[in-house]
């Protein structure tokens, strides 16, 4: 997620909207068979972006991912990534408005399926028996199973629609005038329930061809891959990491005397293969693309500069001011304030964190809006997009960022001018001039004691 400031930023904005009027029996499906595999911070952000729209409506209010952080305690990475699980899972389609700046989304909510199609899923049942474990399984379907009435015993009496009524001959209503006035305008739909498009496989991600050539005619006839035959071949692909040299073998042993190809015989002789070449680890776990190249090259940073960079890449400015005061909650106003500048100056999450800390430890703890701004405003000017850039471009600029907080000093009367020592940020490395009226002790102290201190923030960031 280190890329996530080219994708998203907190200022860009986004709309909710449903397919289909999303009920309390497809938010219980969410919560117990979907939450398992996404997980909280994914399952909030659904529930959240769901409840922003008002009951029987289609669509919400626009609003900024600055208050999106906020409502999920979260910051802008997590949210993105739990925004592609959503979209990855089937529960998210999003689309971004070309050419705009900041970006404009749309977030369309899509139900989830319904639990007799996901139990028949054949690849998010596997998932979820794997996750929760056979008896919690069991007790959900359970859940959203009940007692079918055995009617052999009774006979149907209902009465027909034209045994009850008739049609009156003293209305005169033309049948087209009828269809015309129940006919909805251009860009308006109803409100009701839509059934789930389900997982979005992609089956041009499943090399087809090279499977049929492993397959003549004569063995398995082009007509038995229909289209439900071919989305579970590439569901099964995807589940087991199966290739389609090997997926030769379980496609011939699902294979019928009609020549037809059996799904429930398929998924057996998937299942059957991923054993016998996973002895140790009876069904597959579910995980992310990102998640995976994470625990195959996670390392801890080489440097200390490199370690601060990440926390303030991944760390929400909120959480930044409050590791800044020692765990206290920021104020009000605090928030309010860089809430404004990174909305107005469209600033990403880790170059609002380097601003924050650098004016708080120049200002002795007083985040100034005005000298904030000024700052902010030279950044964005110069194109500042990472907190590396905005790391460098505050050593550059040092000096001149001094003269801008003694100049406002200046206005004001002083009848004794006290001796200040300069507050660096842990990240700030400014060589000393080779004549200067400060104390070298004096200096060195103070930076030696805030950057312990800032260490000592880092460690139980790390924790």
């Amino acid at each position: 997620m280190k890329n996530h400031w080219n994708k998203i930023q907190p200022v860009d904005r986004y709309t909710v909207c449903l397919n289909g009027v999303i009920q309390e029996y497809e938010r219980k499906a969410v919560t117990f068979l979907y939450q398992p595999l996404i997980g909280p911070i994914c399952y909030s952000l659904y529930m959240t972006l769901l409840n922003e729209v008002e009951e029987n409506r289609l669509n919400s209010e626009q609003s900024t991912h600055y208050h999106l952080m906020n409502f999920l305690s979260s910051n802008l990475p997590d949210v993105y990534e739990a925004r592609m699980k959503l979209e990855g899972i089937g529960l998210l389609k999003t689309y971004e408005k070309q050419g705009g700046d900041p970006r404009d989304f749309i977030y369309e909510i899509q139900p989830p399926l319904s639990p007799q199609q996901f139990f028949s899923d054949g690849m998010l049942n596997v998932y979820l028996f794997r996750k929760i474990g056979k008896t919690h399984f069991n007790r959900l379907k359970k859940f959203f199973c009940d007692e079918e009435k055995d009617l052999s015993h009774y006979k149907e009496v209902t009465r027909s629609f034209q045994d009850i009524y008739t049609s009156s001959q003293s209305i005169n209503l033309l049948d087209d005038e009828a269809e015309s006035a129940s006919s909805l305008s251009e860009g308006k739909r109803f409100t009701e329930p839509q059934s789930s498009p389900g997982v979005p496989v992609d089956t041009i991600d499943f090399d087809f061809d090279l499977l049929l050539a492993g397959l003549s005619q004569n063995m398995v006839p082009r007509r038995a891959f229909t289209p439900n035959v071919k989305e579970t071949v590439a569901k099964l692909s995807c589940l087991y990491s199966i290739d389609p040299l090997q997926m030769k073998n379980v496609v011939l042993s699902a294979l019928t005397e009609d020549e037809e190809i059996n799904i429930e015989e398929l998924r057996k002789a998937a299942r059957d293969w991923y054993q016998l070449h996973n002895a140790g680890d009876p069904l597959p776990d579910l995980k992310t693309k990102t998640e995976k190249t994470a625990e195959a090259s996670r390392k801890t940073p080489a440097t200390k500069e490199e370690e601060l960079i990440e926390y303030l890449e991944t760390t929400s400015p909120k959480e930044v001011l409050k590791d800044i005061s020692g765990g206290i909650e920021p104020a009000k106003s605090d928030l309010q304030a860089i809430e404004e500048v990174m909305i107005s100056k469209k600033l990403s999450t880790g170059v609002a964190n380097v601003l924050l800390q650098y004016v708080l430890l120049k200002t002795d703890m007083k985040l100034t809006k005005g000298y904030v701004e000024k700052i902010a405003s030279q950044w964005v000017r110069k194109k500042v997009s990472t907190a590396q850039e905005a790391m460098e471009l505050a050593k550059k600029e040092h000096k001149e960022y001094l003269s801008w907080a003694e100049g406002k000093k200046d206005n004001k009367r002083n009848y004794k001018k006290p001796v200040r020592t300069e507050k660096l940020p842990d990240w700030f490395d400014e060589k000393p001039a080779d004549t200067t009226d400060k104390k070298p002790d004096q200096n060195s102290s103070d930076f030696e004691e805030q950057k312990r201190k800032l260490e000592e923030k880092l460690k139980k960031y790390r924790k």
